[in-house]
């Protein structure tokens, strides 16, 4: 009885131990993972404790890994694998131009100024890297060949930050598709979506999972706009709703209320509500009347949106209503300054952040819209693309010339330092493990105790 005993209680220490280390490699601990767009619930948020406050190319980097191409979309992590997409410009195409013109909503022909990339045939890969050594452990190629359309000289073909479920990554490019692949770098299955126009400026609309669903938000200039959910094993199509807005870039949010969850899209149009399992809408608000970019933050059943351009507005709007909510008691407050282009607010604690192009940051009370600061200054001209994430009561502010502004979360404005790697950054942080990834214009950073 006694060895009996002994084999059963070793059989049972081995299996703990077995399944712990299981749940450790599949970063099944909470806040382990940041696997899509500003994190586990796209807020920008990591519950984490003990991260590094500071650093410099020289100290607290874990690793950097060196990644060709240009891309803004964000890394993505699932246990000890990180994922990321890049963009590879090639041989120019005889008789193209840079730009792509566009008729617009209002009948009109445009192509952008700063219009590039349309001339020139390109690669668009998909990275997979291993968490703590940096290490490249497969790289695909999901298209390859001349684009639909152009991009800002500024931007990237590969804008769009990748999500993953722990079994599936699924990487979108625009018209060039959306790919699924499996950890081990076999594709699934890809979804041609047409042609998706931007207005001559790229994409920016990230992947949003629910359920066994992986949603796309595709708003085009030609306003012949739709949102659609695939299966995510299959990519089968399970509904698609038209839409009557302009081009967005801004990615959705799902948002909990007391009748279920809900998918809110911010348009200048129309602010739109979807049941996310059928895309049945539920409820919509009068829009923002300017570019959707930032992505809407969230507070319990309270949604913040927010456009920078050409006018500042945010938003504030009770979910849960259904019809027109315009000119109800749905929409709680609004605020007309300190608005960014392309930076999303944070919504941290009992506060909403917003922080301009060009580092100005306002405080609001998220409950009220009372603004408890504004006009708030990093302490250099800095100019920002990547919005920003917080972390145990801090919040970082990362600037295209690569310095982080790492601020106290509250009500005063309270700058704690800045730390600079010495390479331009335009995407927005990931926190997964004990550690921020900070992808720069040509490495990927760990920075880490």
């Amino acid at each position: 009885m006694k060895f009996s005993s002994r084999i059963t209680i070793a059989l049972l220490i081995s299996f703990l131990f077995t399944l712990t280390i299981l749940h450790s490699d599949a970063g099944a601990a909470g806040g382990a993972n940041w696997p899509q767009w500003r994190g586990p619930d796209g807020q920008g948020i990591s519950n984490e404790t003990g991260l590094p406050t500071e650093w410099s190319d020289a100290k607290n980097v874990k690793w950097k890994t060196a990644i060709a191409g240009r891309g803004h979309s964000s890394p993505i992590v699932w246990g000890k694998r990180i994922f990321l997409t890049t963009a590879l410009d090639g041989e120019a195409i005889p008789g193209r131009t840079p730009g792509v013109t566009h008729k617009m909503s209002d009948g009109s022909v445009f192509v952008h100024p700063d219009a590039v990339g349309a001339d020139l045939r390109h690669t668009f890969k998909v990275f997979c890297v291993d968490r703590d050594s940096g290490k490249i452990i497969w790289e695909r190629v999901a298209y390859e060949g001349p684009v639909q359309d152009s991009r800002h000289k500024k931007a990237s073909f590969a804008s769009s930050t990748p999500a993953t479920d722990g079994k599936y990554v699924f990487a979108f490019f625009g018209s060039e598709g959306l790919y699924a692949y499996d950890f081990n770098g076999k594709q699934i299955w890809k979804q041609n979506l047409g042609t998706l126009g931007t207005a001559s400026v790229g994409y920016g609309v990230s992947p949003l999972l629910y359920g066994n669903l992986v949603i796309m938000q595709c708003d085009e200039s030609g306003m012949n706009s739709f949102i659609v959910a695939f299966d995510k094993k299959t990519g089968k199509e399970a509904w698609r709703v038209p839409r009557k807005v302009d081009v967005t870039w801004s990615t959705p949010v799902l948002v909990q209320t007391g009748k279920g969850t809900e998918l809110v899209t911010s348009a200048a149009e129309a602010i739109i509500a979807y049941d996310p399992a059928t895309g049945k809408e539920l409820w919509r608000h009068k829009g923002l009347e300017s570019n959707a970019v930032p992505s809407p933050v969230v507070m319990n059943d309270l949604v913040v949106l927010t456009s920078g351009s050409p006018t500042k507005i945010a938003l504030a709007i009770k979910a849960g209503g259904r019809g027109d909510v315009t000119g109800t008691s749905q929409l709680v407050w609004s605020y007309n300054k300190g608005t960014a282009y392309v930076p999303s607010p944070i919504l941290y604690g009992e506060y909403v952040y917003l922080l301009t192009d060009r580092g100005l940051l306002t405080c609001l009370d998220a409950k009220t819209g009372k603004m408890q600061y504004e006009g708030a200054r990093v302490p250099k001209p800095a100019m920002f693309l990547a919005s920003p994430v917080a972390y145990e009561g801090k919040i970082l502010l990362t600037s295209e010339e690569g310095e982080t502004f790492i601020l106290k979360a509250g009500s005063k404005y309270e700058l704690l330092r800045s730390n600079a790697l010495g390479e331009a950054v335009y995407a927005s942080p990931a926190i997964a493990n004990g550690n921020l990834f900070i992808r720069g214009e040509k490495h990927l950073f760990a920075i880490g105790r």
